[in-house]
């Protein structure tokens, strides 16, 4: 991204590179005047970010739905102003440039309530985008399922539901009943929420079909059994690159914000033999809208249900610290806690850090313990797959063990009920006359196989 060049005041704002001209837009990013400024350690504590990346992200969101940005800057606040959000002085300077510059679109990078929403549009002359609505957009854009696009359109009902406040002549009051004497009727505004609230729950009526489904073939996935590998992390971390190199599939990988949204599953064999699934899902960010990650929680029941939780991080970004934060919030809520034992960090992008910041983030690493300790790679050269290929079949040794079992060769219903039960590793029919069975089960179907076959015999994976 080109950098962006700030004037002489904190509240100036900047021009920058145009791009391809599908919409021209000014970003605009509210500050909220705080306490001292903390340092950049304890800004990643508290998950929070400085002006320009806030900023540079903001911008980064309207590219992705091919806005020409042509204008963006910071708007430093002393508070909030209920009917505008920023102050009268600053709402003048924009619409100044909103009309010079052409621009249609300005995107604030805010919460924005409906009156603000309205307020501003009537000063600006153009629409006004506040993040959720953004973030709506760029999923509306992304989807490609058909899960996925009645997922993106359920929040963006439901967004729009609250939005339903204009004063427009087409919402006033109309006349019911017959003849002269009809009551007052609906308003237009009660009958357009009305009809959002039917294709909301109809919406609602596909979702469930299509998540009974995802949990059908979930469940066939585990009659299987593959592992789980699943990968989350920050928008733009690299998770779909990193993807692609694991499983040498061609899903679109950009430097761009939510270049994924659907989740996408492929096969993968590990190095000793072991085969898992690598599922990519959705990238996270700040400030992500609750009802998006309601919306979306289908989709990654993936992540929740997952041998391994592969957390990618981009090393190379100035706010990596505060991004591993965002994301951990996110899986807080899925119910994922730090301590979990399937997550792992994959430390992404090392190929774009100098000698310096290569060797202190490696010894930041092997300072680590051996349970916590992050994996370096670059999805891009490839630099550290094998290493994490290696880490992810010992991560899983730990959760799922080996039997060795001597079946009657006519057994043909207890063979059969290991296969839909576990792995089946290995089968080799001995010369003593019985028929030697290695398989491999998760925790659940392991004491399973320890009922049904009480003289299994447990061998311990070579580490």
């Amino acid at each position: 991204m080109e950098p962006r060049q700030r004037g002489q005041g904190a509240d100036k704002l900047s021009p920058v590179a145009t791009g391809s001209e599908t919409g021209r837009a000014i970003v605009v990013e509210p500050w909220l005047k705080q306490a001292p400024a903390r340092s950049a350690a304890a800004r990643a504590d508290s998950g929070t970010r400085t002006p320009d990346a806030r900023l540079e992200e903001a911008v980064g969101l309207a590219r992705a739905i091919d806005l020409n940005v042509v204008q963006s800057g910071l708007v430093t606040l002393n508070d909030i102003r209920p009917a505008t959000y920023i102050g009268k002085g600053k709402v003048d300077e924009i619409a100044g440039l909103a009309k010079t510059l052409e621009a249609g679109v300005v995107v604030m990078d805010c919460p924005v309530s409906p009156v603000q929403q309205r307020n501003l549009e009537k000063a600006w002359n153009a629409k006004v985008l506040d993040r959720t609505g953004l973030i709506l957009e760029i999923f509306g854009r992304r989807a490609r399922t058909r899960e996925g696009a009645l997922q993106v359109e359920h929040a963006h009902l439901t967004y729009q539901k609250s939005r339903l406040v204009r004063s427009w002549t087409h919402l006033e009051r109309q006349r019911g009943g017959f003849g002269f004497l009809g009551g007052p009727g609906e308003t237009q505004l009660e009958a357009d929420r009305r009809m959002l609230e039917e294709r909301i729950a109809r919406i609602e009526a596909e979702l469930e079909r299509v998540k009974r489904t995802r949990k059908l073939h979930r469940d066939s996935r585990k009659r299987v059994p593959y592992p789980i590998v699943a990968l989350v992390g920050y928008t733009n971390a690299g998770k779909s690159t990193l993807f692609n190199r694991m499983t040498a599939a061609s899903v679109l990988s950009a430097d761009m914000l939510f270049a994924t949204l659907d989740p996408t599953l492929r096969a993968v064999n590990l190095p000793r033999g072991n085969r898992i699934i690598v599922s990519d899902t959705v990238g996270f960010i700040s400030d992500l809208p609750t009802m998006l990650v309601a919306a979306f929680r289908a989709t990654l029941e993936e992540v929740i249900e997952a041998d391994v939780i592969l957390h990618v991080r981009d090393m190379s970004h100035a706010d990596s610290a505060a991004q591993s934060h965002d994301v951990g919030k996110v899986l807080a809520e899925l119910g994922i806690e730090s301590a979990d034992p399937r997550l792992v960090e994959v430390w992404n992008k090392i190929d774009r850090l100098d000698q310096n910041a290569r060797a202190q983030i490696f010894n930041i690493a092997e300072r680590q313990t051996d349970r916590r300790r992050p994996l370096l790679v670059s999805a891009l050269s490839g630099e550290g797959i094998d290493h994490l290929l290696a880490a992810i079949e010992s991560k899983l040794g730990e959760r799922r063990q080996t039997f060795e079992l001597a079946l009657d060769p006519a057994d043909g219903a207890g063979l059969s009920w290991l296969y839909r039960h576990a792995e089946v590793l290995s089968r080799e029919m001995r010369d003593e006359g019985y028929l030697a069975v290695t398989v491999r089960a998760d925790q659940k179907n392991a004491e399973l196989v320890r009922h049904k076959f009480p003289e299994a015999t447990e061998q311990k994976l070579p580490k």
